[in-house]
């Protein structure tokens, strides 16, 4: 015998007993699922014939141990009676095979129908086969093999079923429906349709009484436009309720969030997760990450908090946005005028590689694109700052169309030096944006300018010019000074070398660099600013108070009476 020979020899004899022990690890299966947990207690009680048209008996045909019964043949044992055209008892094993509109009745609830069926008294088994049907307490259960255990009460299919309630339809390869506890399992190629959605999997726990469907294996819930990812979890067909667990994913007109737990009424339309929830609106390319969140898709109205993340990627780059709580706002829903209202409050930083900010909490409406941000905000943009009470900011397609500083606005350019900063602080300040680009800066109301000039050839410094003035306008290309224009102004030009010490820097003059976020990561640690260097709090001219007194009018501020 040759080497290949002996090798191919035995790859025969190991495809074999492979072949082998994959069979009996399927019969290891079946009868696993079919073996019941207590041992099984066999019964002395005779199967009873009660009626039969007519009875044979030939112990020298073929079936010589049988009684051949024809015509409205009857049976009972144990509580239960057995109907069909004919049938061959046994009456030394005390079973009967039944031929014909076979029917088994056992009480007032459960109901068995067959052409044909095997009935082993002593183990108390049917064995049905075709066109079979289980009726129990409305819930009916069409195959064409089912196995019937009576004592445990607990029916098995194997070839294929179908099971309807009041409420769902379901379709496996494989199950088993127990009649004590109402409960059924599912196996292969699992179908429930209801008439609002549709779950595939393939192993599937199904409660008839709460019409509760546990799914224990990889699955989708179709409804609508909402599709459903999960590995485990629970769904509620009468109520509309999922709780899912392990990873799942819920998705919904373009929108996507997974979690480690999601809860979901699709009654009210409210989802909630838990966990690493992550929340995709592929269709404006956002997406926002926290431990919590909660959204009610029929108000469009969403709260994120615990390590809530916004990311926006419209862009080249990702903007990452961090605030400890954050809520969203959907208005005239479901029309052409829907609009939304994000709102972000307490410690909000946010970062991408050309723009950072932070403050203390955010307003971004959809409407007029514009973001405000509120209490000490600050932006960065490569070595620029700027800072004031209130910034807005306007988009236009993604992209910051332009900004208004309101009240204490301060802008400061770090030079290459990192010395040296050119400063302009004004009452109001406002830039104007090209494709994202600046190109024109004006500040109005109590101007002050510290700038620097610079060599053309070495970029050396040369002078700084110091500007008092109302209103000044300064023009940008490529981020670079083209030229500045001031109102009536006092200027002074100071060389470089005679500088004065207090005028260098602005009174309201403040970098702070070691604020700024330095990455994606960075936006969750909270550095405020250093005592001192907080944006001063300027009292507001209140509006004078009248009131009514005996039929004059009297002002709280000139302390003056008319008589109206």
């Amino acid at each position: 015998m040759t080497i290949n020979k002996h090798i191919k020899r035995m790859f025969q004899g190991h495809r074999l007993l492979i072949m082998v022990s994959l069979c009996l690890f399927g019969l290891s299966i079946v009868q696993s699922r079919q073996a019941p947990k207590k041992r099984r207690q066999k019964t002395a009680e005779r199967v009873y014939l009660e009626h039969a048209d007519m009875l044979r008996y030939n112990q020298y045909g073929n079936n010589p141990m049988a009684q051949v019964l024809t015509g409205n043949v009857a049976f009972r044992h144990q509580g239960a009676r057995l109907f069909c055209d004919s049938a061959y008892f046994y009456q030394e094993s005390n079973s009967f095979k039944a031929f014909g509109h076979v029917r088994m009745y056992q009480g007032d609830t459960l109901s068995l129908f067959s052409d044909y069926a095997w009935y082993d008294g002593n183990d108390q088994m049917a064995e049905a086969r075709h066109n079979v049907v289980l009726k129990h307490r409305g819930t009916k259960l069409y195959t064409d093999s089912l196995n019937f255990d009576r004592l445990y009460g607990v029916g098995y299919f194997f070839e294929g079923g179908k099971m309807v309630d009041k409420n769902n339809v379901l379709v496996s390869d494989w199950g088993e429906y127990d009649t004590e506890t109402r409960k059924a399992v599912f196996n292969y190629s699992v179908n429930l349709k209801n008439p609002k959605f549709v779950l595939t999997t393939d192993t599937l726990h199904y409660d008839t009484r709460t019409s509760v469907a546990h799914i224990v294996g990889p699955s989708q819930v179709v409804s609508g436009k909402s599709v459903i990812h999960t590995s485990l979890g629970y769904y509620n067909t009468k109520l509309d309720k999922a709780s899912l667990f392990g990873r799942s994913v819920l998705t919904n007109n373009g929108r996507e969030i997974t979690g480690d737990s999601l809860f979901y009424n699709e009654k009210t339309g409210i989802s909630q997760g838990f966990g690493n929830v992550v929340y995709k609106d592929t269709l404006n390319k956002n997406e926002l990450d926290a431990d919590y969140f909660w959204y009610n898709e029929q108000t469009g109205f969403a709260f994120a908090t615990d390590k809530a993340v916004m990311k926006e990627y419209s862009q080249k780059d990702t903007l990452y946005l961090h605030a400890d709580t954050m809520k969203v706002y959907t208005f005239n829903i479901n029309t052409d005028s829907v609009f939304r209202r994000a709102h972000c409050y307490n410690h909000v930083r946010a970062y991408r590689t050309d723009v950072q900010a932070v403050c203390d909490s955010l307003v971004y409406c959809t409407k007029d694109s514009c973001l405000t941000m509120y209490k000490d905000p600050i932006t960065w943009n490569g070595n620029r700052q700027l800072l004031g009470e209130v910034i807005e900011a306007y988009m236009k397609d993604s992209v910051i169309d332009r900004v208004h500083v309101i009240n204490q606005a301060l802008s400061v350019e770090q030079l290459e030096d990192s010395i040296h900063f050119n400063q302009i602080s004004a009452k109001d300040m406002y830039g104007f944006f090209d494709n994202g680009e600046i190109r024109k800066t004006e500040a109005i109301g109590n101007v002050l300018a510290a700038y620097f000039m610079q060599d053309d050839k070495d970029s050396s410094l040369m002078s700084m010019a110091y500007i008092e003035t109302d209103t000044m306008r300064m023009f940008m290309r490529d981020r670079q000074l083209q030229r500045i224009w001031a109102c009536k102004h006092n200027s002074v030009m100071y060389p470089i070398t005679q500088i004065p010490p207090v005028k260098s820097k602005l009174p309201a003059f403040a970098w702070f660099d070691y604020i700024r976020p330095r990455n994606k990561d960075d936006i969750f640690e909270w550095r405020g600013k250093e005592r001192g260097t907080e944006l001063k709090t300027i009292q507001r001219h209140s509006a004078p108070l009248q009131y009514i007194n005996a039929g004059k009018v009297s002002s709280t501020e000139d302390k003056t009476t008319t008589t109206p």
